[in-house]
């Protein structure tokens, strides 16, 4: 059975160095308009898919927070279900927190972009502006210019002639991208925190090229009045580096600098064997790379967004993490990052090839029965079945089935009539099948599903686009300000800039105590 606290309790909790799980349940767009500093996102809509994950050890403290309604009882049920013993609730939820006089952040990833903000003024990192940058490139002259973000990221949209090379990788693969010791490299993102991060990584390696930060990113290029590039391809190549040795030493001097433990297999396994702690194996390499090998058990966090969105992959505060990778390069790097970011965390003696046994992953097991398109279109036409649409809302935005309704996990039971036979339409059945589950217990005695859209199409469902439905203020999973910015949308470009540089400011000490930035 959950427990309630108060807000006081919870920020004792919080500064008492045990391990805690800190979930909000709301949905994306809730959580990014107003959230607790450590505060790791599980929305409801996703909750017994990403827990065990997030959470691995079931004893584990865990505390849940809503929006003060019935959520958090019914998440806290169903964690229970799962095995969980150590479940409480925030009583009163988010407004409790703000009423008791706490600061409520708005954003996402705020640790990490909070801690990016403290890296530029800690190492005095060197940017550079995109009128300056712009004027170099008019002039010819010579420089590298290095998307620090995802592959998927730089192609969306990035600074024309920009190579993407994810911050992760930028300490393994630079001198395939940089040939000499004298051309001036910069880094961009979409902003300001891989920027920073990124040339500041390259700086802490000690590379003798001059190497600056783009300030502000591609959001500092668009509101200067330049052009963005779109659908690049530019990428760093996929073949390993021939000579390592340069990247090794470096890498192994940056692992010195800040005690980065170094564990054989017998450390290691006596991490993760151990009850009463929380250890997180981690391969900070490629998606390709993991997927031909790697350690079994082992989970997949590409180094540079592992350090740029830890609330994503790890949801214990306080808990330990060993990086893995097969040549000391990255994972050192990352690691030196982790541990200014207040984490313990350790790399592995021999990396992948280390004989470590992991626990085996253990999904939810939930099944959901696959629609047939033309008994659907049969009680859709008797009046006895529901199309209910759970994809996102901008997915529903920009294309639906005529007829069907948009609704959202943590929604579905408030729903205006409950049908005989609900058709879910789902990116997933995972997500369909804890949807289902909710419905069941509203009264729904059938439940189906449709994988997209793609089946009801070819089955000639009609099919509505861009459409004005769900209205914003229904939107719970779209956070406006963070993905307007990237849509030309110039005022929330300007109040993400805002937003970012003022973050430490809103900060309490014990908040930025967290952090063990050295500079």
């Amino acid at each position: 059975m959950s427990a309630s606290i108060d807000p006081g309790i919870l920020q004792q909790w919080l500064q008492d160095k045990q391990e805690i799980a800190l979930f909000d349940i709301r949905e994306a767009g809730q959580f990014g308009e107003g959230h607790l500093f450590f505060a790791v996102p599980l929305p409801y809509s996703r909750l017994e898919i990403d827990v065990l994950r997030l959470a691995p050890r079931k004893d584990v403290r865990l505390v849940l927070i809503d929006d003060g309604d019935v959520l958090s009882g019914t998440a806290a049920r169903r964690l229970e279900g799962l095995g969980y013993t150590r479940v409480h609730v925030l009583a009163g939820g988010i407004e409790a927190w703000a009423e008791a006089g706490y600061t409520v952040f708005k954003g996402v990833n705020v640790p990490s972009k909070t801690f990016g903000e403290l890296v530029e003024h800690a190492y005095a990192t060197p940017h550079i502006g995109a009128d300056e940058l712009h004027a170099w490139s008019k002039a010819g002259k010579k420089f590298a210019l290095l998307d620090g973000r995802t592959v998927e990221e730089h192609r969306k949209m990035t600074i024309p002639g920009s190579v993407s090379c994810p911050n992760g990788e930028l300490a393994y693969r630079i001198r395939t991208l940089v040939d000499d010791e004298e051309t001036p490299i910069v880094i961009n993102c979409a902003g300001r925190t891989r920027s920073i991060l990124g040339a500041q990584t390259l700086r802490n390696l000690n590379l003798p090229n001059p190497v600056v930060a783009l300030e502000n990113g591609t959001q500092g290029w668009y509101l200067a009045g330049l052009q963005l590039e779109h659908d690049s391809n530019k990428r760093y190549p996929d073949a390993a580096p021939e000579d390592l040795s340069q990247e090794r030493d470096a890498a192994e001097l940056l692992r010195r600098r800040f005690a980065i433990p170094v564990l054989t297999r017998e450390q290691a396994q006596a991490w993760v064997d151990d009850g009463a702690r929380t250890t997180f194996v981690f391969d900070v390499r490629t998606e390709s790379e993991f997927a031909d090998k790697t350690l079994p058990g082992a989970v997949h966090a590409p180094g540079g967004q592992l350090i740029q969105a830890t609330d994503q992959y790890l949801g214990v505060r306080n808990s330990r993490l060993i990086l893995l990778d097969h040549e000391q390069v990255r994972a050192n790097v990352v690691a030196s990052w982790l541990y200014q970011l207040g984490f313990e965390v350790a790399v592995l003696e021999s990396g992948i090839a280390t004989a470590l046994q992991l626990p085996a992953a253990s999904p939810v097991q939930s099944s959901i029965a696959l629609a047939d398109t033309a008994d659907v279109a049969r009680q859709l036409e008797q009046g006895t079945a529901l199309l209910i649409d759970i994809r996102s809302s901008a997915a529903f935005r920009r294309e639906h089935i005529a007829g069907s309704h948009w609704s959202i996990r943590p929604r579905l039971a408030s729903l205006p009539s409950l049908p005989a036979t609900a058709i879910l339409i789902a990116e997933s059945a995972a997500v369909a099948a804890l949807a289902a589950q909710d419905l069941r217990e509203a009264g729904v005695p059938r439940i189906e599903w449709a994988e997209g859209l793609t089946a009801l199409k070819a089955a000639g469902f009609p099919v509505r686009s861009y459409g004005a439905l769900p209205v914003d203020a229904d939107r719970i999973d779209y956070l406006f300000f963070v993905h307007d910015r990237h849509e030309g949308n110039r005022a929330a470009a300007e109040q993400y800039l805002a937003w970012e540089t003022a973050l430490i400011g809103q900060c309490r000490h014990d908040e930025l105590s967290a952090f063990r930035v050295a500079g």
